[in-house]
C-alpha cells in the first residue's frame, strides 16, 4: 500500500492520474454533447428536457455524474499540484529561453485549465443547480397525441412544492408534466455576456484538448507509430474541432434566434 502511496505521489502518478481523469473527460464530453445537440429539435424544447429528467432521475446516471464531479475536481487538483511542483522545481526563469518544440497550448495547460475550471463553476451554477435545487426552473405540460403524433405544449405549474415530472394517459393522449429547463438555456443563451464566455471557453476547451488528449496517451504509453497518426487525428479533428464548435454552436444559434 505504502509502494502504491509513493507511486501516485510521484510526478509520473500524478501524470498518470491527469492522464486517467483526463481521457474520462473526454469520453464524457462525447456523451455530453450528443445530449445537448437535442436543443437543436424542432420540438418546443420536449427532447432535452426529457433528456434533462433522465439524467437526474436514473439511479445509475446519477451515480456516473457523482464520479464525473468527482474526476473534475481531482483533474484539477492534480493539474495545480503538477504545476506548482514544476515551478518550485525550477523557481527562476532561463536566462536565454530555449527553442522547445512545445506547442502553445501545452505551455498554456495551467492558464487553459483555469478559464474551463471557472466556466464549469458558472455552468453548474446556472443550469445544474437551479434546476435540481431551486424554484427558479418553470415546467411544461406536452400533450402528444400517440395515433397522429400531433403535439401541444403549455406552460405548467404544480400544486406540490416537490413535484418533479410525471406522465400520464388520456385515451390516446400521452400527458407529461416536467421540469423546463430548456426554457433556462434559451433565456442564458440570450444574453450576449453568457454567450461570450461560452464560446471563449470552447476556444479554450480546444487548445487544451488539442495536446491534453494526445498527451494523456503518451503519459500512459499508449504510443505506437502505427497507431500515433490516429490518436492525432482523433485528438485534433474530433476533441480540438469538432466538440469544441458543437458546444460552441448551441448558444450562438439562440443568441441570433434571440435577436428575432
Amino acid at each position: 500500500m505504502s509502494e502504491l502511496k509513493q507511486t501516485f505521489n510521484s510526478s509520473l502518478g500524478k501524470k498518470l492520474i491527469m492522464a486517467l481523469t483526463g481521457l474520462f473527460l473526454s469520453l464524457f464530453l462525447i456523451v455530453h454533447l450528443g445530449g445537448n445537440l437535442l436543443l437543436f429539435s424542432n420540438d418546443n424544447g420536449y427532447s432535452f428536457n426529457m433528456y434533462a429528467n433522465f439524467l437526474t432521475h436514473f439511479p445509475p446516471i446519477e451515480v456516473i455524474a457523482w464520479l464525473l464531479y468527482a474526476t473534475i475536481i481531482i483533474h484539477a487538483i492534480y493539474a495545480l499540484l503538477l504545476t506548482i511542483k514544476n515551478r518550485q522545481a525550477r523557481p527562476v526563469g532561463y536566462a536565454v529561453t530555449p527553442k522547445a518544440p512545445a506547442s502553445w497550448s501545452s505551455k498554456n495547460m495551467g492558464l487553459l485549465g483555469s478559464i474551463l475550471f471557472l466556466f464549469i463553476v458558472i455552468h453548474m451554477g446556472d443550469f445544474w443547480y437551479k434546476y435540481k435545487y431551486t424554484h427558479s426552473v418553470g415546467f411544461k405540460e406536452y400533450r402528444t397525441n400517440l395515433s397522429t403524433g400531433e403535439r401541444t405544449v403549455n406552460d405548467f405549474t404544480p400544486q406540490k412544492e416537490d413535484f418533479e415530472h410525471s406522465q400520464t394517459f388520456d385515451g390516446d393522449v400521452e400527458i407529461v408534466k416536467v421540469k423546463d429547463l430548456h426554457t433556462k438555456v434559451a433565456e442564458s443563451f440570450s444574453m450576449p455576456v453568457y454567450v461570450i464566455i461560452y464560446v471563449i471557453a470552447m476556444i479554450a476547451l480546444s487548445y487544451h484538448l488539442l495536446h491534453g488528449f494526445q498527451s494523456a496517451f503518451r503519459t500512459l504509453g499508449w504510443v505506437h507509430r502505427k497507431y500515433l497518426p490516429i490518436i492525432q487525428f482523433i485528438g485534433t479533428w474530433l476533441f480540438a474541432v469538432i466538440i469544441p464548435l458543437g458546444f460552441a454552436a448551441m448558444p450562438i444559434v439562440y443568441f441570433i434566434q434571440s435577436l428575432k
